[in-house]
């Protein structure tokens, strides 16, 4: 081989070695859903190299752990986890995994919901006739975008636990990232404010924080009690309910029976709009940002 054949030969390698050197130098982080995913990626930037576990059309509430889980936490330098018991199947996983990077109190364990404010905490004593009630509360925090900045505020501390050598870059990262959040929820706010106390019901009770931030009301749910196919006569008496209050909107997530709510809906003249429960859940929800986006769009429309 001549030399000038040579040189491009070895520029290449000495590329593609820089760049697989590069990836071995990132922060593993593995996240349990896909918001939390977007949102890590947005505070680490370059930093960092993200997995979910589960996936953005998936009901995180009851994930099967397998093998292929268990590698990726294994490998990981830090777990997102979403808590408030909606990620409790990451325990199993953790344990399958063996990495003591990642177990209960290890600096590579960050819990995203340190701190937030609580929806639905229940009152009263809580057991499995009540259905799938969360004795802490709500979980689906990530649905609301006013609660984006206390959220990335817990990722940025567990990454620079583990790499505090970049703290003033994840803090960067998340300046500028709360920067484009800020004005898109003034634009989000502006869209659904006509509609403010619009009342709504849903398929699944994990719409409390969307529906709060925006203003609108919840009178009723598809499932009689969470986790349980709803009964002849509670449907009877929503789409009554429905009718009296004048609801025009259920909201599905893209696991639910989307037929049933879809003729409830009817029955009560109403729509049935699929929402995206997270990152990637739907069509055009690619990004946290875009998810949102997706989210109070089509709430408008529907209620327009």
């Amino acid at each position: 081989m001549s030399v000038l054949r040579l040189v491009p030969a070895c520029v290449l390698l000495v590329g593609l070695l820089a760049i697989s050197a590069q990836g071995a130098d990132k922060i593993r982080v593995v996240t349990t859903t896909t918001d939390l995913k977007a949102l890590t990626e947005a505070v680490g930037g370059g930093l960092v190299e993200v997995d979910a576990l589960a996936r953005g059309n998936q009901n995180p509430h009851d994930l099967e752990v397998r093998p292929s889980l268990m590698v990726q936490v294994r490998r990981a330098d830090i777990l997102v986890l979403n808590g408030l018991e909606l990620d409790q199947w990451a325990d199993v996983v953790v344990q399958g995994a063996n990495n003591p990077k990642v177990i209960p109190g290890a600096p590579g364990r960050v819990d995203a919901s340190a701190g937030i404010l609580v929806l639905e905490v229940p009152t009263t004593r809580v057991d499995r006739s009540m259905g799938d009630v969360h004795p802490v509360g709500n979980p689906h925090y990530s649905l609301d975008p006013g609660l984006a900045p206390a959220v990335t505020a817990n990722i940025l501390e567990g990454l620079a636990r583990v790499a505090p050598e970049y703290r003033a870059i994840f803090e960067r990262n998340r300046a500028e990232f709360l920067g484009r959040l800020e004005p898109a929820l003034r634009g989000w706010s502006a869209t659904l404010a006509p509609y403010k106390g619009a009342p709504v019901v849903v398929s699944h009770a994990q719409w409390a924080y969307l529906l709060a931030r925006f203003g609108l009301i919840q009178v009723g749910t598809i499932e009689e009690r969470p986790g349980i196919p709803p009964t002849p006569g509670h449907l009877a008496k929503l789409i009554q309910l429905m009718k009296e209050d004048k609801v025009k909107v259920v909201l599905v997530e893209p696991w639910s029976d989307y037929k049933l709510a879809e003729r409830v809906a009817q029955e009560a003249g109403a729509r049935a709009v699929l929402l995206a429960t997270g990152v990637g859940a739907v069509k055009g929800a690619e990004t946290y940002l875009d998810a949102i986006d997706y989210n109070v769009k089509t709430l408008a429309q529907a209620l327009r």
